[in-house]
């Protein structure tokens, strides 16, 4: 696997490892998982508790979203980026009510954090990329700066549009 090449695509990275760790730790030692989130482990469950059975899934599921988080990482896919901004929101305030309404124990707080501080992060990484990006450089005629974005080669817009006065273009960043 390659490293993220943006800001953003670091924050979903590292949520995406993170999410594959944490789900093999539910598939392989339930109890660590369910200690660490502040859930009491009794000597024996009783009939009818499916407590496992929603761990286990659960953690399938976060394992799974971890290898969609890194996917995403490597395809560079930043519409991913942005929803995950979005559902992470949302789920920060669903698990902050949960604990609020007593459904959940207070340490389940730090999985809410966990979350909006993950939308935070993308949000930023994603508004620091679009600024990096957008770099100005001067005409070569010297006239007011334009932005490159979107400038896939250092083609001139008179070659490109076929007249023959254009001349072959410069370099991106030189005068001619």
């Amino acid at each position: 696997m390659r490293l993220p090449r943006s800001g953003a695509g670091w924050t979903i990275a590292v949520f995406g490892v993170l999410a594959v760790l944490l789900g093999a730790l539910g598939l392989v030692w339930p109890e660590a998982q369910l200690r660490m989130l502040g859930f009491e482990v009794p000597q024996t469950r009783a009939a009818g508790d499916y407590t496992g059975t929603f761990l286990t899934a659960s953690s399938m599921a976060s394992f799974n979203m971890g290898v969609y988080y890194l996917l995403a990482v490597v395809t560079e896919w930043r519409a991913f980026y942005r929803f995950t901004v979005v559902f992470r929101l949302v789920t920060f305030t669903v698990f902050t009510l949960t604990v609020l309404a007593d459904v959940a124990p207070d340490r389940f707080i730090g999985v809410a954090l966990w979350e909006g501080v993950g939308a935070v992060a993308t949000a930023l990484g994603l508004r620091w990329d679009a600024r990096r990006s957008a770099t100005v450089v001067a005409d070569v005629d010297g006239s007011a700066p334009t932005s490159t974005k979107g400038q896939v080669s250092g083609v001139s817009e008179g070659a490109k549009t076929g007249s023959a006065a254009a001349g072959p273009a410069a370099p991106a960043g030189t005068d001619r």
